[in-house]
């Protein structure tokens, strides 16, 4: 499968439930953490057309079936973990970065507007691919540009205006790996950025199942405007709050997380979430979409 031995890590048969949050799942046919950007490129170069990649983040959010996950899965460490000023409000950041390092980065330089980073429990690769948000802001008002090695093992620089974003979702094409992004906040005081962070760490501390094994916000907000409930209002008006399926369960603190409760499958949690929509659906005849990604083999 491999054309050149890497220098990164090459591990086959990797179990991925340590790495995702939900603590669920299968193993990947190999997992792949590349030195650097350059070793992922040779990597990819010389991988047969034909076998799929994907990226893996901190695994936030997301659901490993538990027939596992065919192909390579890419997963970016300290290498890739950098973030540096470019000018006093942009920052350069590695795709292995977590939303904590990059708002932390930024405060530290005076640079505002990132603070709802904090919130975003994945890493810049994740985010940027999937239009993170959070707190009223996304990431598609704060990046500049990303670097992103595609399938071929070529890497290219796409600026913000080609990732073709709406909510919660990019035109990045499977197989590609964002190595690198630049965003843009603008000056704020140090003590001032800390105080809106605090604020919102408080918050999702408050309201969501942070101590649980969980995947974060399971489906997208519908449309429709402010008129319109929000997910979590309609799993919890359809009577799904506490609702159980083996070892998984819909929260009762945040309707709108699914939580493994022990040792659920995979295929547990995903039938539960199935369940909560076709409830939804009957009770409100609003289709709710997943917004967690599920990948692999059931």
């Amino acid at each position: 499968m491999v054309a050149t031995k890497p220098r990164g890590k090459l591990t086959t048969d990797a179990p991925l439930a340590p790495l995702v949050w939900f603590k669920s799942g299968g193993t990947a046919q190999w997992l792949f953490e590349p030195k650097d950007v350059a070793d992922l490129q040779d990597f990819l170069a010389g991988l047969a057309s034909d076998v799929p990649v994907m990226a893996l983040g901190l695994g936030s959010n997301l659901i490993v079936r538990d027939g596992g996950v065919p192909g390579v899965v890419v997963r970016l460490g300290k290498a890739f973990a950098k973030v540096e000023t470019v000018d006093e409000t942009t920052l350069n950041c590695g795709g292995g970065a977590s939303g904590i390092l990059v708002s932390s980065t930024a405060r530290d330089h005076g640079i505002a507007g990132l603070e709802f980073l904090r919130s975003i429990p994945g890493t810049v690769g994740g985010f940027v691919r999937m239009n993170g948000g959070a707190y009223g802001r996304e990431v598609k008002d704060i990046l500049i540009d990303c670097d992103v090695v595609i399938r071929s093992g070529e890497i290219v620089t796409l600026p913000v205006r080609e990732l073709g974003y709406t909510y919660r979702h990019s035109d990045l094409t499977d197989g590609s790996v964002v190595v690198a992004a630049r965003f843009r906040g603008q000056p704020g005081e140090p003590a001032v950025i800390q105080a809106e962070m605090d604020r919102i760490s408080a918050a999702r501390e408050a309201s969501q199942p942070l101590r649980s094994k969980t995947g974060g916000s399971t489906f997208k907000n519908p449309d429709g405007g402010p008129e319109m409930p929000r997910a979590w209002e309609l799993v919890h008006q359809a009577g799904c709050r506490g609702l159980a399926l083996g070892g998984a369960q819909v929260s009762e603190k945040h309707t709108n997380f699914l939580i493994n409760t022990g040792e659920a499958t995979s295929a547990e949690i995903e039938a539960l979430g199935e369940e909560v929509r076709r409830r939804v659906k009957e009770q409100s005849g609003v289709e709710l979409q997943w917004e967690i990604q599920r990948v692999g083999k059931a």
